[in-house]
């Protein structure tokens, strides 16, 4: 059975205290078939050549700044997938490897949520660019993986302005977030996937919703992956954080 594919709305690290978002995370997870390997593309790793990370377990990467010490504590010594990395390898020709580079936030704090047995072997990859068409087609060249039983998870957050955000988790979004938000769910339930790709020209409130685009590009990726599949994603998590949109979907 071929594997789904995923687009997330990873959140920040107090991600943790939502028990919320958290347990629609573990309910998402436990719906799925158990991976052999999880792929991930997180919006918050940029690298040219594409580049894998450890296949070891190794130290997570705290990329982030200003949160309380006990955000800096956690731990997720998920295995490494040294097979995973060759098969990436034979896909894609040519691939480096960065064999101290551990799990990024826009990689474990998902995946802690939703495998939080960090039994299931996890292998990074970088974004080796952000232009859409580029990382459609990596997607369809990783969509084999698939069958081995790869779970390939693009990891990013459906609007991302920082500056933006609200004050309280529960507040309203605001209009940028809204609108976009509004749009990409309807873009994706049509499968309108030239319209996602060319998503600056066409959506509205685009330069708001994400001023730099890294967080929108996971999902170009996954797309690819799920090219052979004809029905809409299933759209698992909707709804607004700090005024940011968590909308996750699940191509299958």
């Amino acid at each position: 059975m071929s594997m789904p594919v995923l687009y997330l709305s990873h959140g920040a690290p107090p991600l943790a205290d939502d028990a919320v978002w958290t347990r629609q995370l573990a309910d998402w997870s436990a719906g799925l078939p158990k991976p052999t390997s999880i792929l991930m593309v997180s919006a918050h790793w940029e690298n040219a050549p594409l580049t894998v990370g450890a296949t070891t377990t190794v130290p997570l990467v705290y990329d982030f700044w200003g949160f309380p010490r006990h955000y800096y504590d956690v731990t997720y010594a998920a295995p490494g997938a040294p097979e995973l990395a060759a098969s990436v390898g034979k896909l894609l020709g040519s691939v480096h490897s960065d064999s101290e580079r551990g799990l990024d936030h826009g990689a474990y704090v998902p995946l802690k949520e939703m495998y939080p047995d960090a039994d299931v072997p996890v292998l990074q990859m970088s974004m080796p660019s952000l232009d859409p068409s580029e990382l459609f087609e990596l997607g369809r060249r990783l969509a084999p993986l698939r069958d081995e039983g790869v779970l390939i998870v693009g990891s990013g957050f459906f609007t991302h302005n920082l500056s933006g955000m609200q004050a309280s988790p529960d507040g309203t979004a605001p209009s940028w977030s809204a609108e976009f938000d509004h749009w990409g769910g309807e873009a994706l339930a049509a499968r309108d996937f030239d319209a996602l790709l060319d998503f600056q020209h066409r959506s509205p409130s685009a330069r708001l919703a994400h001023p730099r685009t890294e967080h929108f590009a996971p999902l170009f990726v996954s797309m690819g992956a799920a090219i052979g599949t004809t029905d809409a994603p299933q759209q698992v998590i909707d709804g607004y954080w700090y005024g940011l949109a968590k909308r996750s979907v699940q191509f299958d």
